[in-house]
């Protein structure tokens, strides 16, 4: 349990980091922003405690929220994609599987992987663009932002459980 918490708060440190400095400084065609952050919901293993995967979530959104300048944006949005991670991871974990498991590429295969994070990081880019703009005046703007972000984002996701499925080989 150690481990895990240590290895929780490296990434989080990390992930909170690398957005802060770099990747919020990213727009793309004045729409498309990588919210890597997301990837720690993600990575939640399946047996965490649901309160656990709250106050991570919350802990990470308020942080970024503090760097970035978005006030209560990435809380909202990571407190709810927080709220339904442990449902939604299990449609895509089979039953039979260890009650510790940990969501990645490896372990849940690419197709449930993929929809998996697709599933949360859409969901996420929905709230998080649609309390940012708090209008659908211009609605294209909005889907741009939200499609564009959500790509972006899991072109970067997929880029790191690549590269670790290839480490552990």
């Amino acid at each position: 349990m150690v481990n895990l918490l240590t290895r929780q708060a490296i990434l989080f440190l990390v992930l909170a980091v690398a957005q802060a400095v770099v990747l919020g400084r990213i727009h793309l065609f004045h729409c498309a922003t990588p919210l890597l952050y997301v990837y720690f919901v993600l990575m939640m293993p399946r047996n965490f405690p649901q309160w656990g995967v709250l106050l991570w979530s919350f802990a990470l959104g308020l942080t970024i929220d503090i760097f970035t300048n978005t006030p209560g944006l990435a809380a909202a949005s990571m407190t709810l994609i927080g709220v339904l991670q442990p449902y939604l991871i299990e449609l895509f974990v089979p039953r039979d599987s260890a009650e510790n498991l940990e969501p990645s590429l490896t372990t849940l295969g690419p197709v449930k992987y993929a929809n998996y994070a697709i599933l949360l990081t859409l969901l996420y880019c929905l709230v998080f663009y649609s309390l940012e703009l708090f209008s659908f005046y211009n609605i294209l703007h909005w889907v741009l932002c939200v499609v564009g972000s959500t790509l972006l984002t899991l072109l970067l996701i997929f880029t790191f459980e690549i590269a670790g499925a290839k480490g552990n080989e």
